[in-house]
């Protein structure tokens, strides 16, 4: 009985060493794919975070880039040029923006005006037509209100009178549509006009830089010239920016033209008909 216990004793703690033994290598092995996960995902996060940090900087410049590259052109020009050529940019734009208020303010529904006129001075309502006129704004009103006022008067109240009032009332509104435009042409052809002259002035200096230094290196001569060049390009790009603004109150100014020499024959028409008029 003795031997058959000790027996059952030896094979239970061989059993239970080889079952350590087993469970010992299986939590080693667990423990080395811990680290080894642990490891490669610390990898995976320091390449992600290398990655971020490279890709950081050139989000930085590719945000910065076109400010940084109009500053450092702008100080590589000249700045004397450079800061005239800003200045017919500056000038430019305040007197385009100045006309397209101007004229998008003097722009009405000619057609509804229009109709509501002619209602009024079928009915012999003229000065309700002139207080119609006097609360709109735009060059038809004031045409409108030139000739209605010759209409309601007792001494010019004739065809000749009343249309000679249209037309002159018709040119001196389209002379105010007109104004300032002759400015924003100056701004457009100086502009360029500037950028060329900084370019002559600085190949001048870039020969002068050539002479002092007795040597016709590339290096000098691109430099010089790219100097030199940069107001040119310059001074075209501003030209183009108030040529765009300047073609867009062209078209406006044509645009409320056409409606007043529209409205003005219908002014005459309803003038003619109305029993003031002294035929």
């Amino acid at each position: 009985m003795k031997k058959l216990f000790a027996i059952v004793a030896l094979v239970a703690a061989c059993s239970f060493a080889a079952t350590s033994n087993v469970m010992a290598q299986e939590e080693a092995e667990a423990a080395t794919e811990q680290v080894d996960t642990a490891a490669v995902d610390t990898a995976a996060v320091d390449t992600a975070a290398v990655e971020a940090v490279a890709e950081t900087p050139i989000v930085e410049e590719e945000s910065e880039s076109l400010h940084k590259v109009l500053k450092t052109k702008f100080i590589e020009g000249d700045a004397g040029f450079m800061s005239l050529v800003a200045l017919a940019l500056v000038l430019g734009l305040a007197f385009c923006i100045e006309r397209v208020i101007y004229l998008t303010l003097a722009q009405v529904n000619t057609r509804k005006f229009m109709g509501e006129l002619a209602d009024l001075v079928a009915k012999d309502k003229v000065e309700d037509a002139l207080a119609l006129c006097n609360g709109t704004r735009g060059p038809v009103a004031r045409v409108s209100s030139k000739a209605l006022a010759c209409l309601n008067s007792k001494e010019q109240n004739d065809i000749a009178s009343i249309e000679r009032a249209i037309n002159t009332e018709a040119e001196i509104q389209g002379s105010y549509l007109e104004e300032h435009c002759s400015w924003i042409t100056f701004f457009i052809a100086s502009a360029p006009s500037l950028g060329f002259l900084g370019t002559v002035i600085g190949m001048v200096m870039a020969f002068d830089t050539i002479e002092k230094a007795g040597d016709i290196s590339p290096t000098v001569v691109a430099g010089g010239m790219k100097v030199a060049l940069i107001t040119t390009i310059f001074g075209i790009i501003v030209a183009l920016i108030l040529q765009l603004f300047y073609n867009f109150i062209l078209g406006s100014i044509e645009g409320l033209t056409a409606n007043m020499e529209e409205s003005a024959q219908e002014l005459l028409t309803m003038c003619i008909k109305s029993p003031k008029c002294q035929k």
